[in-house]
């Protein structure tokens, strides 16, 4: 294997909690749209949104324990 020309990058800093939100917000926007499309979709676009919600809910949940310990 080829020894590196440059080194890496310094890793980037991310606001991850931020990043699960604006998911979690996108998730919920995209459920209002399938809700009121109704009929017109599959119901799995509608199980899709709200796993997308409750994934996100869990995710800050879990972050928010963790940076507590």
């Amino acid at each position: 294997m080829p020894a590196p020309t440059r080194p890496s990058p310094p890793p980037l800093r991310v606001d991850t909690a931020r990043v699960v939100q604006v998911g979690g917000v996108l998730w919920a926007v995209a459920l209002v749209v399938v809700l009121l499309l109704g009929d017109r979709l599959d119901r799995v676009w509608t199980w899709t949104c709200v796993c997308g919600v409750v994934l996100a809910v869990a995710g800050l949940g879990i972050m928010r324990w963790q940076h507590q310990r």
